[in-house]
């Protein structure tokens, strides 16, 4: 072989290694670890919370990152600071509940096909904090926190595909936290009652990445004893609404728009 077109071929076989590793880093590289669970925002500080979400603060929300920080270099997100006032208190009949991560899962569920077989994809985590007001004398006046959900934890039955939802799909390194924040509650009323199930609707703003759209969840929840519930909120969402686009991966093909979201939590009585 010429001297010139074994230059030319080993250009081409170092191009190709280069390119090959600079996909797997941007699909299936490693990516930050999980921080951790977010602190809660206060239930009471209905005000701050939705400025917080909204950007509004001269500091970032949770999953954001800094300008500063980006403009050095940084990746790492900075985390959302704790108020600096005292957040208000209950008032008599009122009971503030949070969630408890250890038993809480925050699921999704999606349809694809692998090697042409069909599979129902679920990723977890418990990474979630949360905040839940009981007004005991009237349910109505009940509340919910801010729902914070660590991006960086979500894990399926397959690490390459984790990496590559991490990667490209929620860009966990960038935004950290889904965020849902509450805004109404239909069909909760009356008077607190332990060992009794509610069922009602909640809708609010979820925000995934830099994209929020409204989403109503339907939820059930029983009085376990005066100071701790469960239950089960859960919504369908399109992918498509919240720009996530799943990278072209061989051997997985018709991935659903639809989204199942669950919320299987826990909540104890703060102290």
């Amino acid at each position: 072989m010429k001297p010139t077109r074994l230059l030319i071929l080993l250009v081409g076989v170092l191009v190709l290694a280069i390119g090959g590793f600079a996909l797997y880093q941007f699909v299936l590289g490693p990516t930050l670890p999980p921080s951790g669970v977010a602190t809660p925002i206060p239930v009471l500080s209905t005000e701050q919370g939705q400025a917080a979400v909204s950007g509004e603060t001269a500091y970032p929300s949770p999953g954001q990152t800094d300008p500063a920080s980006a403009a050095q270099g940084a990746t790492e997100p900075t985390p959302y600071p704790a108020p600096q006032e005292s957040a208000p208190q209950p008032t008599t009949g009122q009971i503030v509940f949070q969630i408890v991560s250890a038993e809480t899962i925050a699921r999704f569920t999606i349809y694809e096909e692998l090697r042409g077989s069909p599979k129902d994809v679920i990723g977890e985590t418990n990474l979630v904090s949360g905040e839940i007001l009981v007004n005991q004398e009237d349910l109505s006046q009940s509340k919910v926190g801010v729902i914070q959900i660590n991006t960086r934890d979500f894990r399926t039955d397959d690490d390459r595909r984790n990496s590559a939802i991490r990667n490209r799909i929620l860009q966990t390194d960038a935004y950290e936290y889904i965020l849902f924040t509450p805004q109404t509650i239909e069909g909760l009323s009356g008077v607190a009652e332990v060992g009794k199930t509610y069922t009602f609707r909640m809708s609010g703003d979820l925000t995934i990445r830099e994209v929020t759209q409204p989403v109503t969840f339907e939820v059930t929840v029983v009085a376990e004893s005066p100071t701790r519930l469960s239950g089960q909120a859960s919504a369908t969402i399109r992918r498509s609404d919240f720009n996530l686009i799943v990278p072209n991966v061989p051997f997985v093909a018709n991935v659903a728009d639809d989204v199942k979201l669950e919320l299987v939590f826990v909540a104890m009585a703060s102290q």
